[in-house]
Order: structure tokens, then C-alpha cells, then sequence
């Protein structure tokens, strides 16, 4: 897996605060059951004790396995009592067990074969969480993309929208199900509303759920980011966002040309892209700007680096928010 650093440490504090809230739980149970039930405190001593004996025992040798089969048989015995007694008092049998979350790695988000899959699902949960700050992740779906919003009818040039949406779905769907790190980087472009969000999304879902890092931003808050981290007023870290901007495994800029034009931010365009590209990493480009504004706004040599390295995927139709507003 190859999430970021901060997903990792996030996810790992909510495993042990899983843990630790059933501790904390078990240990209210004990209080209670102890002031309900004073001759728990003798048992549970006493299962404590025999578990204790049964580690020293394996000094013991030839007389080990006779002497440690003794002490199991002790405590069952002691375990039954405490079950008879629980239930007695109109408790459950496991009152005195910790409940976690995942009975298989205790919530440690370990096991003997390596990480647990709660923690492969917690890291995904939580990688979601990051970008869904930003953006809809979790209702950009594949599912929920619908083509009915789009003319049937042919253009000007003689194009469905529908029919080249749904190309480009398929497309989406398909570059999706095979992503690695050795992916192409994509081009969408065309005018506003037209669901390039919506599908790089719904990219960037699959991807996650694999195991890859994925970092999403708009093009306005992600080179603020980097404005504020340059000239030294955020981001405190070992790596900086910069880095994880040229590092993840699958970055997503989306509206690009949004954002406030500087010679800073001309540059870091071109440093991001550039540096993908050398280091063969896909990236995802949005734009509601045509070629020949990007020219305009960043320079012919960052356009051709994307029209010469990106495919191009060129969203038609009619604005669907605006569809759907009525």
C-alpha cells in the first residue's frame, strides 16, 4: 500500500483509540461485576496466576507439558465458575472479556501474517475521508454517473454527446479497473459541468480502494498550498507538500486555470507536471479552459508538455448543474 504518511498515522490513532476505548469499556465491566460479584476478584486472581505459572513452567522439561496440562485443567475449572456466577447475576458470559472491534487482531491492526485487513479497511476509509474534505468522493461513483443529461441529439460536428460521454465513461471505468503506477496521465477538458470531476473521482475511489495513494486538490487550493508552504507560513513537516505532490502515486489537479496566475504558480504547474512526467507517475488534469487558453495563461511550453504526454478526453454537452437545477 502506498498511502501518504499523515493516512497512515491517522488510521493507525484510530485502531488504538478502538482499542483503548474496549479497554476502558472492560474495565468499567470489571468494576461493576466486582462490586456485584466480590469472588471475581479471587478468580480472575487466580486464572492470572496459573496463566503466569504455565509461561515459567516451559523451564520445567521433561515434566513441562504433564505440569502445564495440570494448569490448564485448573484453569478451565476457574473459567467455568466465573461464567456460573456472570450468569447468575443476569450477566453475560464474556462481561469480563474485552469487546474489540476486530476479534481477529484484538484492534492492533496487526496479526502473525502481517497488517490486518481492518487496517487495509481504515486506511481506505481514511485516505477517503482526506479528499473527501475537499470534494464529494463518495457520491462520485461510476454508479452514479448518469449519461441522461446529455443531448442525444449530434452537435455542430456532428457528435452525440451522449454517445462520446459515453465513450469517455467507458474509458474512465475501464483505465480505472487496470490503474497502476504505470498508468497515463489524462487530459479532461471542455466547458463547466460537464461531470470531469465527477469521473476523476470516481478514478481516484478505484485507486484508493487498491491501495494507492491518491492525492486530489483544486488547482486554486493546492497551489495556495504550495504559495503558503514556500514562503514559509504552513505546513510543518518532515516531507513537504510539495513533495507529496510529485511522490503520490496518482495526483489529480482539478480546474486547472482557476486559480490566480503568478509567476510562482506558473512555475509550479510546469515543476509538477514536468517532474511527473520524467518520473513516469500519472496524473490527472481538469480544465474548463481550451488549448489555446492554457497557452495564454501558462505558456506554450506547459501546454504542449500536457497535449504531448496526457491523453486527451474532451467532455461535450450542456452544463448539468444548470440541467439539473431546473
Amino acid at each position: 500500500m502506498s498511502y501518504s504518511k499523515n493516512t497512515y498515522l491517522l488510521a493507525q490513532g484510530k485502531i488504538e483509540k478502538r482499542r483503548k476505548d474496549a479497554e476502558e469499556a472492560l474495565e468499567m465491566r470489571r468494576a461493576d461485576a466486582y462490586s456485584k460479584i466480590p469472588k471475581l476478584v479471587e478468580i480472575q486472581s487466580r486464572i492470572a496466576m496459573l496463566g503466569a505459572e504455565a509461561v515459567s513452567a516451559i523451564s520445567k522439561g521433561a515434566e513441562a507439558p504433564a505440569f502445564i496440562a495440570n494448569l490448564a485443567k485448573e484453569s478451565l475449572a476457574a473459567q467455568a465458575e466465573r461464567k456460573q456466577l456472570l450468569t447468575q447475576a443476569g450477566l453475560p458470559e464474556n462481561y469480563l472479556e474485552a469487546q474489540y472491534t476486530c476479534s481477529v487482531c484484538n484492534d492492533t491492526g496487526v496479526t502473525d501474517n502481517g497488517i490486518c485487513n481492518c487496517q487495509r479497511e481504515m486506511l481506505i476509509s481514511t485516505a477517503k475521508d482526506e479528499i473527501e474534505k475537499y470534494a464529494p468522493l463518495r457520491r462520485s461513483t461510476f454508479e452514479s454517473y448518469s449519461l441522461k443529461y446529455y443531448p442525444v441529439q449530434e452537435d455542430a460536428s456532428g457528435v452525440s454527446p451522449q454517445k462520446r460521454m459515453g465513450e469517455i465513461a467507458t474509458f474512465c471505468k475501464d483505465y480505472a479497473s487496470d490503474f497502476s503506477t504505470e498508468s497515463p496521465s489524462l487530459f479532461m477538458h471542455g466547458a463547466t459541468g460537464l461531470g470531469k470531476t465527477h469521473l476523476s473521482l470516481a478514478i481516484a475511489n478505484y485507486a484508493i480502494e487498491r491501495g494507492y495513494g491518491v492525492i486530489y486538490g483544486s488547482a486554486p487550493n493546492m497551489f495556495g498550498m504550495l504559495e503558503r508552504e514556500h514562503f514559509g507560513r504552513q505546513y510543518n513537516n518532515d516531507r513537504t507538500y510539495e513533495q507529496e505532490l510529485l511522490e503520490t502515486d496518482l495526483l489529480i489537479i482539478d480546474d486547472l486555470g482557476v486559480e490566480f496566475s503568478t509567476q510562482f504558480t506558473v512555475s509550479c504547474v510546469y515543476n509538477i507536471i514536468n517532474s511527473r512526467i520524467l518520473s513516469r507517475k500519472p496524473t490527472i488534469i481538469s480544465t474548463n479552459l481550451t488549448a489555446r487558453e492554457l497557452e495564454e495563461k501558462y505558456t506554450q511550453r506547459i501546454t504542449s508538455r500536457i497535449i504531448g504526454n496526457f491523453i486527451s478526453l474532451k467532455f461535450i454537452g450542456k452544463d448539468i448543474r444548470q440541467i439539473r437545477s431546473y
